[in-house]
């Protein structure tokens, strides 16, 4: 979403005839967007800032913009000197006016081919949350739930379409929960799936409790759907789960993986696990690699609890230690690497759809693509250029890259 936010930003200054810079010293305008969901991008977002204050040029703006803009607002400007203007996430889509503000009289030209930066764009298809999860800080950054029309999103997607974009990932912090009307979101993906151009449709993120049957079959029907669910589970504890606001237990958890597995079964499913959380023990943690070892998640994201001023977890305290978290955290990480690379290994031999979305700029002739699930692939190729969709054989894995080579039909 800070990517989409970010593509959306920077293509609102070029169409008002802004240029990029090549480096941050020769900018006339330093934007920086910024993440609040963990401490540590708080850190290092505050680190660029100061960084830059210090090496812009004479007469030159920094913007801060996102989510730790809208959480520290005018504070942010208080405690690093420099800041020209502070935007918060939930004004981001009010950029375009800000900028008509400060830069009056700039000329704006169509959409038109700063719609897409490549063969594969996001699309939000709504702001904000309402599940208030005791460790989260999204929802009081980004406000409540807001779904955005269906003609808004499948407009935005035509156009994109219409500009070489063959893949879209439609956006939200829980799009299970998306409604426009009565339409839900599994009826916008078979909406979107009527758009011409579109060859696959992926999203992120899905909240297990919202995971509905309905939702999979529909993915099951569509072609052009990816196999790739993103379903975080966060800790396989039920006792945590509790702690943490999650609304299911490990066992529902199990329930949805099961079904998602009876409609889609060589889906690639993926997810987000927090070691750490106030009042783990090793025991709860335990159960956290339990549930690991059995789903065998394609890839995961991983990380240690840390603490978000304002959240309900925030009143807990920080009961697990440092060392404790990073200990958890290895081994998590080392269970989930070893179970992904059993996964690469196991599609050798077997055939692929790839997606084209590039070239590798280290090897001219090797170009990057992502097969119908989430797993990367590098082939060699001549008579090819992004965007296209070719057959392959699987000959090796290199870590997490599948090698392949064209099938000849």
């Amino acid at each position: 979403m800070n990517v989409a936010d970010s593509n959306s930003v920077e293509a609102a200054f070029l169409r008002r005839g802004f240029l990029l810079a090549q480096t941050p010293e020769c900018a006339d305008l330093i934007i920086v967007n910024t993440c609040s969901v963990r401490e540590h991008a708080e850190q290092r977002a505050k680190a660029r800032i100061t960084e830059f204050c210090s090496i812009r040029k004479p007469g030159a703006s920094i913007w801060v913009i996102g989510c730790m803009a809208e959480r520290l607002g005018e504070e942010l400007r208080r405690e690093i000197t420099g800041i020209d203007r502070v935007v918060g996430a939930r004004s981001i889509d009010r950029i375009e006016e800000l900028i008509d503000l400060e830069y009056s009289g700039c000329t704006v030209e169509p959409l038109g081919h700063w719609a897409n930066k490549g063969v594969c764009d996001f699309v939000s298809v709504m702001r904000g949350c309402d599940n208030y999860c005791a460790y989260c800080i999204v929802p009081y950054v980004r406000g409540h739930e807001q779904s955005i029309s269906k003609e808004t999103i499948i407009d935005e997607i035509g156009r994109k379409a219409k500009h070489g974009v063959k893949e879209v990932t439609l956006l939200g912090q829980n799009v299970n929960s998306y409604r426009d009307g009565a339409m839900d979101f599994a009826d916008l993906l078979a909406e979107v799936a009527q758009v011409e151009g579109i060859e696959r449709i992926r999203f992120t993120t899905s909240h297990p409790k919202d995971c509905s049957e309905k939702l999979i079959r529909t993915i099951a029907h569509e072609h052009k759907c990816c196999r790739h669910i993103h379903l975080p589970f966060q800790a396989g504890s039920d006792a945590v789960l509790r702690s943490m606001k999650r609304g299911y237990t490990s066992g529902q958890y199990r329930e949805r993986i099961a079904m998602i597995r009876s409609f889609l079964p060589d889906a690639d499913i993926t997810t987000d696990i927090m070691v750490g959380f106030p009042g783990e023990t090793d025991e709860m943690f335990d159960d956290t690699l339990a549930l690991v070892e059995e789903v065998r998640f394609t890839t995961a994201f991983m990380f240690a609890y840390s603490v978000r001023e304002g959240t309900t977890a925030a009143k807990l305290g920080d009961t697990v230690s440092h060392a404790d978290k990073q200990a958890r955290l290895r081994r998590l990480i080392d269970l989930q690497t070893a179970v992904t690379k059993e996964i690469y290994a196991g599609m050798t031999g077997r055939t692929v759809e790839l997606l084209i979305s590039g070239r590798q700029e280290k090897r001219q002739r090797m170009w990057m693509g992502l097969d119908r699930g989430c797993k990367r692939a590098l082939i060699a190729c001549d008579d090819v250029q992004a965007g296209t969709i070719l057959q392959a054989a699987v000959l090796e894995t290199s870590g997490m890259t599948l090698i392949c080579e064209r099938t000849r039909q």
